[in-house]
């Protein structure tokens, strides 16, 4: 039985997430804005077979109450041993491009208050000598695009933030695991038109759930994006600053 953090809880993909923990019994601490989606939520999860579902309303940017947050997490579920992180924004990349502030909001709610939950559970996991960390990231920071370069950024530092925990965390029992969707069809996305590249929430939450399951490091979902990210970050930066991506 694990006892999981989940924070940005309500989100699409978090959610499909925690119906899979649920279903095999596991204990819930869910972390996000909405008071009634959390407590809608938790009503399902029970159904599911949780064992026990926690919920706290709180803006993933309160970063000063980060480490309360851990705490209180471990002392509700009896322990702490994962902790998913899936709270974010998708940029508004022509607001952030006419904006500073509206890039350094977009950059403090997908990486900074990212690693601020990070810098906390961190220290807690190595103490303990166990624990597994997931973060949701994405192929947008695998390369800057002008469609999303902002987002792709905050994306891009967390990535490479997720490299140095693996490294630093790996003598101490800890797994960290860095997940990279693609496109993904949640109420986000519900403007974007749509193609055969576009996968569902379940299937992301599946393939978080299995990436927990096996402890890989780094997973795209679905798989097929490794190949295409592959493929453009192999592109000349001469040919690519040209395409419209």
């Amino acid at each position: 039985m694990r006892h999981i953090l989940i924070v940005g809880a309500t989100s699409a993909i978090a959610e499909a997430t925690a119906r899979i923990f649920a279903h095999d019994g596991d204990r819930l601490y869910l972390v996000a804005r909405n008071r009634d989606r959390l407590d809608a939520m938790a009503s399902d999860l029970k159904t599911r077979g949780a064992t026990q579902v926690e919920t706290k309303d709180l803006d993933a940017n309160d970063t000063e109450k980060h480490r309360e947050l851990i705490t209180q997490a471990e002392a509700a579920l009896g322990g702490l041993d994962t902790i998913l992180i899936a709270h974010g924004t998708l940029s508004d990349q022509k607001a952030c491009e006419a904006s500073f502030d509206e890039t350094l909001k977009e950059l403090q709610t997908n990486c900074l208050s990212v690693i601020s939950l990070l810098t906390h559970v961190t220290n807690r996991f190595e103490e303990q000598k166990h624990g597994t960390i997931v973060v949701i990231s994405s192929v947008a920071g695998d390369r800057g695009r002008q469609s999303n370069y902002v987002y792709g950024t905050a994306k891009a530092a967390v990535t490479t933030f997720m490299q140095g925990l693996r490294n630093r965390l790996y003598r101490s029992g800890v797994t960290v695991i860095t997940i990279k969707p693609g496109f993904v069809d949640t109420p986000m996305t519900a403007s974007f038109r749509k193609s055969k590249l576009w996968a569902s929430p379940e299937k992301i939450g599946d393939g978080i759930y299995r990436a927990v399951q096996m402890k890989k490091d780094v997973v795209y979902l679905p798989q097929f994006w490794k190949l295409i990210m592959q493929a453009i970050r192999l592109i000349p930066e001469s040919f690519f600053k040209k395409m419209k991506l």
